[in-house]
């Protein structure tokens, strides 16, 4: 081939080289351990089950009135999944990261291509695969409609892995930092408001059946890709019209995404890193004002504003406080909308929060030693644990005090409110207790890597700590739950408003005794503390 000739000749593809790569890094990995191949055979296995089942309940539904309603819905909401996937799971997936591609001469155009195609490679495509064609077979009637469904499948399944390539492309730089990975803290809070959701709409549907869903169908089947499945649905009433438009919708969301996602690449292909660009700036000079000025002087203010900056900053911390804070409203308030609920639920925010106060130590992990060289004597310690549930307390109080009177309010008794509030300071106060004296009797470390809450050969401890100590809470709860059923039984409910003041002082007197009676242990195993934090 002379010079001119290779001049001109076209670039070979690189798609195929992406695809093996793709291919690679998916058998390298399950290479790394038995463990982790296990557990992705197990995921597998999982997810081809769940996908059988699926195809095979939506193909019979085919010829049901409600079909056409499930598989949009179901469609749209699977976007969704593709759509969040890479913001609570940066690193789900080592392909979504494209910095990796920055030094490589490659253009963002053959790029595109190339990534969507390796893309289409893995469990999930798969499952949107088998989503999409199952509501194929379930609304397609007639030569028609079978033609616009293989055109569906195929934009629904290219629209939901260009979705998620596109989020990923636009929001790596953020991923990819510390306070980026902090999103993933939200994925507790999602799932557990979702699950609530779905448990509260399943519950719905059950009694009033799939026809109210039908208004929200009618919007959602011009949303993309749910406008593609839709489109199958039209032409197979006979509305070719509205079908056309369906699909042509659905084909300028894909062009739009890819469009989009081009852009991104191009843009990190071709800019600084904004982390490089921060470092140069001159740094500002720290502001003594905030936090600081609303808090105790001496060490208590300094323990609780160590202890709230933790809560801010740490992933893993503020991980525990989402999960906590989103679980303790969502089962008072759920169960109350659903009409099963009662105000005793409401303990459940302070209960949550409560389990915050075990492993205190645990949380330092290894900068525990520097809180260590500063308690040299029991009143040390005591003031050290102090700061600790007094930092847990702002949050707590409030947030406790606001959920039992919003279930109050939803359940619309309002006499109640005295004395669920003061069952919530009771629990609070003895859980506050029992965590003190858990933290110091059987402390555990928490990895700062990965997922694990607790570093290996630990479990026990904590199994030990949480949940005998959540026990032995309840048993310090029982003078309390003994005085509030013999109110009920004794027909003394008037005198129900008592419970507050006596479960805040009982609390209060409470958690300074387990406060003052763990200062001493905490005093003398500080080196077993020390020890037992630093393993992860």
């Amino acid at each position: 081939m002379s010079p001119a000739e290779a001049a001109v000749a076209p670039a070979p593809s690189i798609t195929p080289v992406f695809v093996r790569l793709k291919l690679s890094l998916l058998r390298n990995g399950l290479h790394q351990s038995s463990g982790r191949k296990a557990a992705y055979i197990a995921s597998v296995v999982a997810a081809l089950l769940m996908a059988a089942l699926q195809l095979l309940g939506l193909i019979a539904l085919r010829g049901n009135e409600h079909a056409a309603t499930v598989s949009i819905l179901l469609t749209a909401i699977l976007a969704l999944g593709w759509a969040v996937f890479p913001l609570f799971f940066p690193s789900g997936d080592e392909t979504l990261d494209p910095t990796r591609l920055v030094m490589l001469p490659l253009r963002p155009r053959p790029l595109v291509r190339a990534l969507l195609v390796a893309s289409l490679v893995g469990i999930g495509p798969l499952f949107t695969l088998c989503l999409a064609l199952g509501s194929v077979v379930s609304l397609a009637h007639g030569a028609a409609a079978l033609v616009t469904g293989i055109l569906a499948i195929a934009l629904t399944v290219l629209i939901c892995v260009a979705l998620a390539r596109t989020v990923a492309a636009a929001n790596i730089r953020l991923l990819t930092s510390r306070k980026g990975r902090d999103l993933a803290v939200l994925s507790g809070l999602v799932i557990a408001v979702g699950a609530q959701v779905v448990n509260f709409g399943a519950q719905r549907l059950g009694s009033s059946g799939l026809s109210q869903l039908d208004p929200a169908r009618d919007v959602v089947r011009w949303i993309p890709p749910a406008s593609a499945i839709g489109a199958v649905d039209s032409v197979s009433e006979g509305s070719y019209a509205v079908g056309v438009a369906q699909l042509a919708l659905s084909c300028a969301a894909l062009a739009g995404l890819l469009a989009l996602w081009q852009r991104s690449l191009t843009r990190l292909m071709t800019t600084p890193d904004g982390s490089t660009l921060a470092a140069a700036e001159p740094t500002k000079e720290r502001s003594t004002h905030g936090l600081g000025r609303l808090l105790p002087a001496g060490r208590t203010g300094t323990v609780m504003e160590r202890s709230l900056r933790y809560v801010w900053r740490d992933p893993k911390t503020k991980a525990a406080w989402v999960t906590s804070l989103a679980i303790g409203l969502i089962v008072p308030l759920f169960n109350a909308l659903q009409g099963t609920g009662s105000i005793y639920f409401a303990c459940f925010a302070a209960g949550m929060l409560g389990v915050l106060m075990y492993n205190q130590f645990g949380q330092d992990t290894s900068a525990f030693w520097m809180v260590a060289m500063t308690i040299s004597s029991a009143h040390d310690a005591y003031v050290e644990l102090r700061g600790r549930a007094l930092a847990l307390l702002v949050i707590t109080l409030p947030y406790a005090t606001l959920v039992t009177v919003i279930t109050a309010a939803v359940l619309g008794d309002w006499p109640v409110l005295p004395e669920g509030l003061g069952l919530s300071l009771a629990l609070l106060g003895a859980m506050l207790a029992t965590g003190a004296w858990s933290s110091a009797r059987f402390p555990y470390s928490i990895p700062q890597e990965g997922y694990k809450n607790v570093a290996p050969g630990q479990a026990g401890l904590a199994w030990i700590s949480i949940f005998g100590g959540m026990v032995a809470a309840a048993l310090l709860c029982a003078p309390v739950l003994a005085f509030t059923i013999w109110l009920h039984v004794a027909g003394g409910a008037d005198w129900s408003w008592v419970l507050l003041p006596l479960g805040g002082a009982y609390g209060a007197l409470i958690t300074y005794c387990g406060l003052r009676l763990a200062a001493p242990r905490v005093a003398r195993r500080l080196p077993e503390i020390l020890l037992a934090v630093s393993k992860g």
